[in-house]
């Protein structure tokens, strides 16, 4: 004899009724990338700078002479030796022994920084064009501050030379 409830019941397991789509996991706030995070730790750790500053400063008469005096402020926190020209290892990547050159902040440290404050400065309403970020002074100091450490070091920095496009088209064509 044919079981007419257990014929129902696996019909109805097999082809259930449509329901109600499922709900979407919660969503959780948008993750914020390292760079984003650095960025806003920078912007903040200025705006402090600004707000202690003895008077203290207003971002928007804020000038170049001002990032360089916040850039020479972060040296007491820096943890790069710096030979001075005195030193007898003036010059030596590997120093024997310990001496009494200061720790200053590495440049390529305050050259990320300051690329993080040009771009937090312009994201928070500021106008390309007055960004004291972006001064002459400030690129004129970072560029003394590599070639001084690379010499306290014994390292050359030389830019790399960028061919022209017609000779590495040649160059490939070649190969």
């Amino acid at each position: 004899m044919l079981d007419v409830y257990s014929t129902i019941n696996s019909v109805s397991q097999n082809f259930s009724l449509p329901s109600a789509p499922p709900l979407p996991p919660p969503s959780s706030p948008p993750t914020v990338s390292r760079y984003e995070l650095q960025k806003r730790r920078d912007w903040n750790t200025f705006g402090q700078y600004l707000r202690n500053h003895k008077p203290p400063l207003i971002l928007s008469r804020c000038s170049g002479a001002n990032i360089l005096e916040f850039l020479k402020y972060l040296d007491q926190f820096g943890k790069t030796k710096v030979h001075n020209c005195n030193c007898p290892f003036f010059g030596d990547p590997h120093p024997p022994a310990p001496c009494n050159c200061p720790l200053k902040q590495a440049w390529g440290s305050l050259d990320a920084l300051i690329g993080r404050l040009r771009a937090a400065f312009e994201e928070n309403g500021g106008r390309t064009e007055t960004n004291p970020f972006g001064a002459r002074a400030v690129r004129l100091y970072l560029k003394e501050v590599r070639d001084t450490q690379a010499k306290a070091r014994g390292i050359a920095y030389e830019k790399k030379k960028r061919r022209n496009i017609k000779q590495r088209i040649s160059t490939n064509i070649c190969d």
